[in-house]
């Protein structure tokens, strides 16, 4: 009979250093010094923990390590544009979750390029970040994973399957869904899209919504009417010239986010075409701006801000910290239908 130690647990209780020592045959010191990086270790051992981490599920208490090789208190935050509405009001969330905690976050854009973004998240770990965030981006899985084994790592608004990361992500595909919707139940039938960049998931499931609501309504779509943007109002602004010097007819259009129906909303303006009479638009995120525009902007909001105060406590808790409240709960994707829609006045 197999006298060895259990290493099952109860499901409540996180594995330990101990742990991921029995599984990988190595002692504790040496599952520590691979979790620091404070000494070489043989590659056959760094396989074996590394397996034993993945296998376990394991999270480092990195408050622990940082009675060794000091803790920074620092967060670092991977984001994509600092002058966009969408990631600055995650930041804030993720600024509002820290308040308190004695940690700071370290901000740094990587710009939707994999390679800068490989390089500002080296710079971070270089400065011995105690956890990183990562928002949206194309840092691979697999490369999101590795991270993870060297400290607490968090996504935000991107749907990630890697181990030990935290993922804090709202369905794309449900608030096109809902957005298209709430246009065919208003009686519009020739709606246009302004796509998201077909390179990003979020555009591409955004514009898969936007198919699956016509196809539960038995209405086809005309690919004429799809124009891809680049999510930023300069993109609006393009799209809703093209559509319009199309001389195709449309009575409603969703846009795959607020920036870009901001642009196409000017393009109306300058016109003289009125939202709703003459055109319902709907918005994706339901940045803070878009409740205050003139009509106010009915859009699909995502709960930026409470991803990125759960995003927090999910990384503080990761780091050991005794947290007074429980898990920020972050609501499902929605609707909210303001003045920029009305009903069709046209005939189908």
């Amino acid at each position: 009979m197999d006298s060895s130690p259990s290493l099952s647990r109860p499901k409540s209780e996180p594995a330990t250093v101990q742990d991921v020592a029995r599984l990988a045959g190595v002692s504790p010191a040496t599952v520590s010094r691979i979790l620091t990086g404070s000494a070489r270790v043989a590659e056959d051992k760094r396989r074996a923990v590394e397996a034993a981490i993945q296998k376990l599920k394991f999270r480092p208490n990195l408050s622990a390590r940082g009675l060794r090789s000091g803790s920074t208190h620092t967060i670092g935050v991977l984001t994509q544009e600092l002058e966009s509405p969408y990631f600055a009001n995650a930041v804030k969330g993720v600024d509002e979750g820290l308040t308190g905690s004695g940690y700071t976050p370290i901000v740094v854009p990587g710009h939707w390029n994999p390679d800068e973004e490989s390089e500002r998240v080296a710079l971070l770990t270089a400065r011995k970040v105690d956890a990183l965030i990562v928002l949206g981006g194309r840092l691979s899985d697999a490369r999101l994973a590795e991270l993870a084994q060297q400290l607490p790592v968090a996504t935000i608004g991107r749907r990630t399957e890697a181990a030990g990361v935290f993922s804090f992500y709202q369905d794309q595909v449900e608030g096109a869904r809902l957005a298209t919707a709430h246009l065919i139940a208003l009686g519009h039938r020739r709606i246009a899209h302004i796509a998201g960049p077909s390179a990003q998931v979020d555009g591409q499931e955004r514009k898969d919504g936007f198919m699956l609501a016509h196809r539960q309504a038995g209405l086809s779509v005309d690919p004429a009417l799809i124009v891809e943007g680049d999510f930023m109002e300069s993109g609006g602004i393009a799209a809703m010239e093209s559509l319009l010097g199309a001389g195709h007819r449309f009575t409603a259009v969703f846009c795959a986010n607020d920036q870009s129906l901001w642009g196409a909303k000017l393009v109306l303006h300058r016109r003289g075409m009125r939202v709703p009479d003459d055109l319902s638009l709907v918005g994706f995120d339901d940045l803070p701006q878009s409740k205050y525009m003139t009509p106010p902007v009915t859009a699909v909001r995502q709960h930026t801000f409470a991803m990125g105060q759960a995003a927090a406590w999910a990384l503080l808790n990761a780091l050991g910290r005794e947290m007074d409240d429980p898990a920020p709960t972050v609501p499902a994707i929605q609707l909210e239908v303001r003045e920029t829609t009305g009903p069709c006045h046209e005939p189908a």
